[in-house]
């Protein structure tokens, strides 16, 4: 059965809690929001915002938009996000045998948009569905077949697997479409009043920023200035489209399909 969509009525809020990601792709989203009147920014791996959202910790999150069929009532902001259209850099899949043959998949928890996403084309475009496993496994070698997110994908590259693949550049492969990891969402009940237009200033203002972004965070944590600006510039796609939203509703299906969330798919309810 699909998650009851509720019609929750309106309440105030004189600070709203904001939660993001702290990898430096959630950066250009969240320029000068710390600083922000009226908003308290707290800063999670992606896998863990959800919590926040059901436990009343946050008002608004930048959650992994399968997140999104795993709570009642939320509401996706098209005002940012993070997304691709083909290659993501960061999040990749490495092997030391071709993809086809893996029989194990360690993965990287921290997002569950990815592993999702993993799970999917691995079946839909590989025809294979191997054991997935977390990355802190007892069982994982240095040679077991790894997914991995975010920043450790460039700054913590693992040695001796030579067979690599994007998730992003088999996704638009398959469907032709581009992938939209996470996006700003918030709970029921919550009056959003000027934050969306915060959102997207602050937006703007990060892409305007993409360097001091790069010399702030980029350096301190291992990237390579010329790949950071490469990823943030070229590789990741900030704004949320029409064909964004489409291909969440395409993921959406998919992961109903091989069973990542039960029943069908709540519809995705657009503010």
């Amino acid at each position: 059965m699909p998650v009851p969509r509720a019609t929750p009525s309106i309440r105030k809020r004189q600070t709203l809690r904001v939660g993001s990601v702290s990898f430096l792709n959630a950066k250009p989203l969240i320029y000068g929001l710390e600083e922000a009147d009226g908003l308290d920014l707290q800063l999670d791996v992606p896998s863990r915002l959800l919590d926040g959202l059901l436990e009343d910790r946050f008002d608004v999150a930048l959650l992994p938009v399968i997140d999104y069929q795993r709570m009642a009532g939320l509401r996706l902001i098209p005002v940012g996000g993070i997304g691709c259209d083909g290659p993501t850099l960061t999040v990749r899949i490495f092997s030391p045998v071709p993809v086809e043959r893996m029989t194990t998949l360690a993965c990287d928890t921290d997002s569950h948009s990815s592993v999702a996403l993993a799970r999917v084309l691995l079946s839909e475009h590989f025809g294979i569905r191997p054991e997935f496993i977390p990355l802190n496994n007892a069982g994982v070698t240095p040679q077991t077949p790894r997914l991995l997110i975010g920043d450790k994908v460039v700054c913590e590259q693992p040695i001796g697997l030579p067979h690599q693949v994007d998730l992003g550049e088999v996704w638009k492969q398959h469907t032709g479409l581009p992938f939209l990891f996470a996006a700003w969402m918030a709970r029921p009940g919550v009056d959003l009043g000027a934050l969306p237009r915060q959102l997207e200033a602050a937006k703007r203002a990060g892409l305007a920023q993409v360097d001091e972004i790069i010399a702030r965070f980029a350096g301190p944590r291992g990237w390579p200035p010329a790949a950071a600006h490469q990823y943030l510039t070229q590789y990741l796609q900030f704004d949320v489209g029409p064909r964004h939203l489409q291909a969440v509703r395409r993921f959406h299906q998919l992961a109903a399909d091989y069973g990542l969330i039960p029943g069908q798919p709540c519809e995705l309810v657009v503010v």
